[in-house]
């Protein structure tokens, strides 16, 4: 599996409510709260991110409180993978639960700029920034999350397993 596209970058804790603002979680449909997926810090996101894009942010990412819908908007969004120096630990599990990739990766968070291309290669962990040529290695997942993220989240990969 591997995803590429240009990035976003984002700071040190961006919290879920930066990531989907609690004034809009009064509708449960995912494409609806998607279109405001981090307004309240990049106006410009929903309009621009396309399929397979990447962020890419500093530590603690997805702090805050433990809503699934944050993971949730950035993956209905398009994006492809989130890189980060480090994640909070509900949303790392919540981005699992629902089939997004995440990476941690201090080196490539650090050096990787605001609308690179970038390559990841799930499978080896190694995340190749396409605009400067330099490569990054995280930690790749084990089989069983590979199979979760590649059947779309947990409770697809149930079903699959029940088959």
């Amino acid at each position: 599996m591997n995803t590429q596209g240009k990035t976003f970058k984002y700071p040190d804790n961006v919290d879920t409510d930066v990531i989907i603002p609690a004034r809009y979680l009064n509708s449960s449909d995912a494409n609806e709260l998607a279109a405001h997926c981090m307004e309240d810090i990049d106006t410009e996101f929903v309009k621009k991110v396309s399929k397979g894009d990447i962020m890419v942010a500093g530590w603690n990412f997805g702090c805050g409180s433990s809503r699934e819908h944050a993971p949730l908007v950035i993956k209905t969004c398009g994006t492809g993978c989130i890189i980060a120096k480090s994640f909070a630990r509900i949303f790392y599990r919540n981005a699992i639960n629902i089939g997004l990739p995440i990476l941690e990766c201090k080196e490539a968070a650090e050096e990787i700029e605001h609308g690179d291309e970038v390559y990841v290669d799930f499978d080896t962990g190694v995340i190749t920034d396409v605009t400067t040529g330099k490569s990054y290695r995280a930690q790749p997942f084990p089989p069983f999350i590979q199979n979760i993220i590649r059947c779309g989240g947990l409770l697809a990969s149930l079903k699959e397993e029940q088959k």
